[in-house]
């Protein structure tokens, strides 16, 4: 009988501070078990996910503390955004709360 083989889950993790990096670098990385480590703490820390396999699989060729190669710059941007907009929906949904819990 034949298996469909799932591809081993992948996680990688990126950080940024515009006043003190050029780039992103990669602060964490792994397949497996250490993803679903990466991917627990990411969760448990309130920080957004995205599954974009293809990055994954580019991003986890990069050195840890490493800065991404101008050549991915585009597609993390891309990623950044996402989370930038997700972090102003919430924030806004938090004043939105603390705003009628004031008026009640």
């Amino acid at each position: 009988m034949l298996q469909k083989k799932f591809p081993m889950q992948k996680a990688v993790a990126l950080k940024y501070n515009k006043e003190k990096d050029n780039a992103p670098n990669v602060t964490a990385k792994g397949d497996g078990e250490a993803a679903k480590n990466i991917i627990k703490i990411a969760e448990e820390n309130d920080i957004p996910i995205q599954k974009d396999e293809d990055l994954v699989n580019m991003l986890s060729q990069i050195e840890l503390n490493k800065e991404i190669p101008v050549e991915l710059y585009q597609a993390v941007s891309e990623v950044f955004s996402f989370i930038y907009n997700i972090s102003n929906n919430m924030e806004k949904d938090e004043n939105q709360k603390d705003k009628n819990a004031k008026n009640n």
